[in-house]
């Protein structure tokens, strides 16, 4: 008999555990769902999860995460929490973004595969039971493809061809709908990713890094029955400016000398050939400079030429004290035989 003691409320409480002391055992499956002023979604959303959920076959959480929500949202999660005690709500102080409200859901998850669908009810949880199918293939990765999407072909679907197409073909991640909530991760994947801005959408391309294996299946999107989209058109910008970020991220943060080293080298040799090119007709053929304005040109040219060298070394600094202050490795180990 092992006697323990516990501080409650400045109050000592001791507790006997004897052989009968069971050890609780993480969920096998973590659903993550940012909501935002959904208030009208939730006991929809709660009826269709549970009567997936409860038939998997599997210990499992809901963390729903509010990402301060102006209108009745919060209670109405609490009304759930308070029916299920799998359904977990973590509130926000106030609107973070989708991308800090899914962090929040993979820091709180304990599951070995997460889930992430929306809370408009337009992701289909019936859609769970194929993703985990597929996950037990051996694929560390399933993203949902919403092949009959059910938007506003202007401000939604076109925008998403473009970018799904442009981050396929840089990151060689071959999915047809990178935008598509509906995804489960492994969660080793998702512990070694840092998320920030809007980049939850990619975060296949993102761990693409790590040998990851990613597979796609159809999935079934239905219209919006409450509330309205929180964006439109207007986050194509955004996205462009995601995926320049991604690039970098993934091919030249752990050597970032490659890409400003090659483009100061580059904007080096162009300026001194000019520079050359404008001597020799001086000397030679007696033109004039000082009325010339391609002489301060090629001059500029190499003084940006050596300020992306500079920049590369910085960033090469800034690289390696980065990894060896904080002893972050710069690989990673998927599995050891011993």
């Amino acid at each position: 008999m092992v006697e323990r003691k516990y501080l409650i409320n400045d109050r000592t409480v001791s507790y006997s555990a004897g052989s009968s002391e069971k050890k609780i055992n993480p969920p096998e499956l973590s659903i993550v769902i940012p909501v935002y002023n959904e208030q009208d979604s939730i006991q929809n959303l709660y009826d269709s999860l549970t009567a997936i959920l409860e038939n998997s076959g599997k210990s499992y959480e809901v963390i729903l995460v509010d990402d301060g929500s102006t209108d009745g949202t919060f209670e109405r999660l609490e009304d759930v929490h308070l029916k299920n005690s799998c359904f977990k709500v973590i509130r926000f102080r106030r609107n973070f973004g989708q991308t800090q409200a899914m962090r929040a859901g993979f820091d709180n998850a304990k599951g070995d595969i997460i889930i992430t669908l929306d809370a408009d009810l337009q992701n289909d949880p019936a859609d769970i039971p194929a993703i985990i199918e597929k996950m037990n293939e051996g694929y560390d990765i399933v993203s949902g493809w919403r092949k009959n999407r059910k938007d506003n072909t202007v401000s939604r679907k076109i925008p998403s061809i473009i970018a799904n197409k442009i981050i396929s073909s840089l990151f060689n991640v071959r999915i047809h709908d990178y935008g598509c909530t509906l995804k489960g991760y492994r969660k080793d994947v998702l512990d070694n990713i840092e998320l920030y801005g809007e980049m939850h959408r990619y975060i296949p391309a993102i761990a693409s890094w790590m040998g990851v294996k990613v597979a796609e299946i159809v999935v079934n999107h239905r219209p919006r029955k409450f509330g309205k989209a929180k964006y439109g058109i207007s986050r194509t910008i955004r996205v462009i400016l995601d995926i320049i970020t991604i690039k970098f991220l993934i091919s030249y943060s752990k050597r970032p000398m490659q890409i400003f080293g090659l483009i100061g080298f580059f904007s080096t040799f162009a300026g001194l050939v000019l520079t050359v090119i404008l001597l020799v007709q001086r000397i030679f053929y007696k033109m004039s400079l000082s009325t010339r304005p391609v002489f301060i040109l090629s001059i500029f040219i190499i003084i940006v030429g050596i300020q992306f060298i500079t920049m590369g070394l910085l960033g090469e600094i800034m690289m390696r004290t980065y990894h060896e202050g904080t002893g972050k490795p710069t690989y990673l180990v998927k599995e050891i035989l011993d």
